[in-house]
């Protein structure tokens, strides 16, 4: 997901969260409550739920009366809370398996402070807090063994929902789709003609499944979208760690890294730049011929493109697996 939010988009997200009838499985409103234990049961249960209803994310809003969604302000302050000497976010994570995404946003109104806490669908297994999987039932957390049907159903979206289709970022305006996502690289790798206005370039984009429709309006960016297109793998937070990392070492034991570099781009927009730079670092041999003196590639191009490709289309896309790693020796 997208690691930074503008205030203005924040506001309509809480707007938006408020205006859902009753809290579903995959939101929970708090005035006050910050009972540490509570907030990681509810990130295990809002997680899970967030995945059985094909949401991107679950969310924990406080600040909000319970039954009419007012706003009311809250007195919370996740960025200075600790148990012991240990961060929030910090003691949370470590009780988290597997480790999830989850962000705490603060947004000021005119009625009082909201924190929203966001949290990433669980992806390939349901999200434990200290070794118990929770779910929401109605309105109530509670364990998800005690409930087999839900469990099923869940383990059945882990199973039927492939990585690529899974939503990298939920509910995008049009104009910022096209921030995102490097679409002229889309259209360039395709030899098709880019199209002149906004409309079919989306339209495109979504055929082949780079994006999709919102319910709740604009547009969702797959993971396949980001993960091929994206400007920027930062932009996308569960992803960023699935950058293409190029590590040079000085020896062939890996004992002592000369340079290491990580890719911004997504694999597809940015496998160019990635050939050029580790076609850089290869050794070459000298060639004299007709008093011209020229340094020719030790590895011929097509091999190196090969490898790459190789090393990109192998990796493990699941939520936890890590990016694709280019030893250079």
């Amino acid at each position: 997901m997208i690691t930074s939010r503008s205030e203005d988009y924040l506001r309509s997200l809480i707007n938006e969260l408020r205006a859902i009838a009753n809290e579903t499985e995959w939101v929970e409103f708090k005035h006050n409550n910050k009972d540490p234990k509570v907030i990681g049961e509810y990130i295990s249960a809002l997680s899970n739920g967030a995945a059985l209803h094909g949401k991107s994310h679950g969310y924990m809003v406080w600040g909000l009366d319970d039954e009419s969604h007012e706003i009311v302000g809250t007195s919370f302050e996740p960025k200075n809370a600790k148990i012991g000497n240990e961060e929030l976010e910090n003691w949370l994570l470590k009780l988290l398996n597997p480790r999830i995404m989850f962000v705490f946003h603060e947004v000021s109104t005119d009625y009082g402070k909201v924190v929203m806490l966001e949290i990433e669908r669980a992806a390939g297994s349901p999200v434990q807090f200290q070794g118990v999987e929770y779910i929401r039932i109605g309105s109530y957390k509670k364990s998800l063994k005690e409930h087999p049907a839900r469990e099923r159903d869940l383990w059945r979206v882990f199973d039927h929902v492939p990585f690529e289709d899974r939503v990298a970022a939920e509910h995008v305006p049009e104009s910022d789709v096209l921030k995102l996502l490097d679409y002229p690289s889309y259209f360039e790798l395709l030899d098709v003609a880019l199209p002149e206005d906004r409309k079919r370039i989306l339209e495109r984009l979504s055929q082949d499944s780079m994006i999709s429709r919102c319910d709740a309006g604009g547009w969702n960016i797959t993971n396949l979208g980001a993960i091929l297109f994206a400007k920027k793998l930062s932009n996308f937070k569960h992803l960023s760690r699935k950058s293409v990392r190029v590590i040079v070492y000085s020896g062939k034991d890996r004992i002592e890294t000369q340079r290491e570099q990580e890719g911004a781009k997504g694999y597809a927009s940015g496998f160019e730049g990635l050939i050029g730079f580790i076609d850089n670092l290869l050794p070459r041999n000298e060639v004299i011929g007709k008093a011209l003196r020229k340094d020719v590639p030790m590895y011929p191009e097509l091999a190196v493109r090969e490898l790459v490709a190789n090393a990109i289309i192998h990796q493990d896309f699941s939520m936890r697996g890590t990016g694709p790693m280019i030893e250079v020796f």
